[in-house]
């Protein structure tokens, strides 16, 4: 896990892969294609790229079109325009008719740093699992990322993917098994459980380390597809170690922890704590300095867990 790379980065690399062997595939951008990294697609595969400009509304307007035409269409832009200046298009052209685009959102959550609240969007997981049929996918670094892609690609619908801008460490293997819509079971953990999902699965793994050396044993779940979320995983983990503490670059109010909060309070409540954006904006900042300052560390997710064991 000594390397780091941006999710952006793979996203833009994974695009290239599959454009050599799927020639239905269209990618399009919101004049964003050096930030979202899909101008590698575009210097490849130049007659299947569109630059729509500066109005992502016409975009996925456009995106849904050429998904009727029955091309597979994945179509970028930052996260915040995505979700926000788009979502009236997203849900009545592309998620009521059940087109098949997929929005691929980059530079989510507080790690977008320096461009401050206005562009750091934690709102976007929420709103894209309000739509109906809408797949939700967070990966959590290069390899899932481009291991995750290839299924969305492949699978027919609407789906949400959401990839960021900093450098993250490098988690998993290229043999790693990486499924959408399951959860992976990181590391396995009776005294309580931590699920984590993008950026954070680093920060839960580095936690659990410190946690295991301490006494604490800790299970570790990566949630990568936060809808349809794995249930059956949750639900093990709530039974088997009776605590669960959930960790994201989002806000807690709507995405990774009500997710999991749902599924808990249906099949087996128990003790939960929720390590994210805490209903609050943004500033502009260095990533690193804004998730210790917004409380989205290893050290965060370290004393959640045992701030919930004391309360047991």
């Amino acid at each position: 896990m000594a390397d780091k790379i941006a999710t952006r980065q793979a996203y833009g690399e994974a695009l290239v892969e599959i454009g050599k062997t799927n020639n239905n595939l269209v990618v399009m951008d919101a004049d964003l294609s050096g930030s979202t990294k899909t101008g590698m697609f575009a210097k490849e595969f130049p007659e299947r790229f569109f630059n729509m400009g500066i109005a992502e509304q016409n975009m996925y307007g456009a995106a849904t079109g050429l998904a009727m035409s029955g091309k597979v269409v994945c179509a970028s832009t930052f996260a915040m325009f995505a979700t926000g200046r788009a979502f009236e298009i997203i849900r009545n052209s592309i998620g009521y008719t059940g087109a098949n685009v997929k929005i691929c959102a980059s530079h989510a959550g507080i790690t977008v740093g320096e461009d401050g609240a206005s562009h750091q969007t934690f709102e976007d997981i929420a709103l894209m699992r309000t739509i109906p049929g809408m797949t939700v996918v967070n990966p959590s670094d290069a390899t899932a990322t481009k291991k995750l892609l290839k299924q969305i690609v492949e699978m027919d619908g609407p789906c949400y993917f959401r990839v960021g801008r900093a450098a993250v460490p490098v988690f998993y293997g290229e043999d790693d098994d990486i499924v959408l819509g399951k959860g992976n079971l990181i590391k396995d953990g009776s005294d309580v459980t931590v699920i984590a999902t993008g950026i954070m699965v680093n920060e839960a793994y580095e936690a659990a380390k410190v946690l295991e050396a301490e006494g604490i044993s800790v299970r570790l779940i990566d949630i990568h597809t936060i809808k349809p979320i794995d249930s059956d995983i949750i639900i093990k983990a709530a039974k088997e170690t009776g605590a669960i503490v959930t960790a994201e670059e989002h806000s807690v109010i709507g995405g990774l922890g009500d997710a999991v909060a749902q599924v808990v309070v249906k099949n087996s409540p128990c003790p939960m704590a929720m390590v994210g954006q805490q209903d609050t904006f943004g500033e502009s900042g260095k990533p690193d300095e804004l998730r210790k300052k917004y409380h989205m560390t290893a050290e965060d997710i370290i004393e959640a867990v045992k701030n919930i064991k004391r309360e047991r």
